[in-house]
């Protein structure tokens, strides 16, 4: 056989999440026939939604929602996090802010979403002809929803690249989507990054980033390969 291909890896990689999913789907699946009651984990409930019941038994969809899952539930709470401390070095006026009102924290948190946006963008595949600001887009175009820039529109946002821990606006980010596609895990990120800030400020009295950030090489995923700190402990 020739060389292997990082695109050999990245189906060999596919593969393996489908089996080991396949798997675990099989099994709560005999379970459930067996007369366990369903529990209120994600693949049980998936199980027992009539949309996606079947899901299995539509390969590429199947592989999409666990690609899906596993990169919302890891690179982009991850990525946020460490976007975190280096907008709060890049503003140490706004981590000082922070330091006197802790209280600041959840909103701090929608902030940093907005700033750090883990996921540059969202594609989409219009269904009907459609005219949006003068622009055609015909049915079958792709279309690619910039997060990334929505997320630092002047017009919607004042001095959009600072981050402004207690911007009154905040929360108006579209990081997460919207309606019927919004991202179903936005409470937990949400909750994992306010437990987070809260647990270093307890921690530590100063976080400080050593060395210039190296970013992951990607077009979707807003994030970072390395990003080096030094902590100093409270007396």
């Amino acid at each position: 056989g020739g060389e292997f291909t990082d695109e050999d890896v990245m189906f060999d990689d596919a593969a393996d999440m489908a089996r080991a999913f396949s798997r675990l789907w099989r099994d709560k699946e005999a379970r459930r026939v067996a007369g366990e009651e369903p529990g209120f984990d994600l693949i049980s409930m998936l199980q027992g939604n009539d949309d996606t019941k079947d899901l299995i038994n539509r390969p590429m969809e199947f592989i999409g929602n666990l690609a899906l899952l596993i990169v919302g539930g890891n690179d982009t709470t991850r990525n946020s996090m460490s976007g975190g401390v280096l907008a709060l070095n890049q503003f140490p006026e706004e981590f000082a802010k922070l330091k006197a009102k802790p209280d600041l924290i959840p909103n701090m948190v929608s902030e940093i979403i907005r700033w750090q946006t883990p996921l540059a963008n969202m594609r989409r595949v219009a269904t009907q002809d459609v005219e949006l600001r003068g622009q055609t887009i015909k049915k079958g175009d792709r279309v690619l929803m910039w997060y990334a820039s929505g997320n630092r529109d002047e017009r919607k946002f004042e001095n959009p690249d600072q981050l402004i821990i207690d911007r009154k606006d905040a929360r108006n980010h579209i990081s997460f989507g919207y309606g019927i596609h919004r991202c179903m895990g936005n409470r937990l990120a949400e909750l994992q990054l306010r437990i987070l800030w809260e647990e270093l400020l307890k921690r530590f009295e100063n976080i400080e980033v050593v060395g210039e950030p190296e970013r992951v090489q990607s077009n979707f995923v807003r994030g970072y390969s390395k990003l080096m700190v030094k902590l100093t402990a409270k007396n």
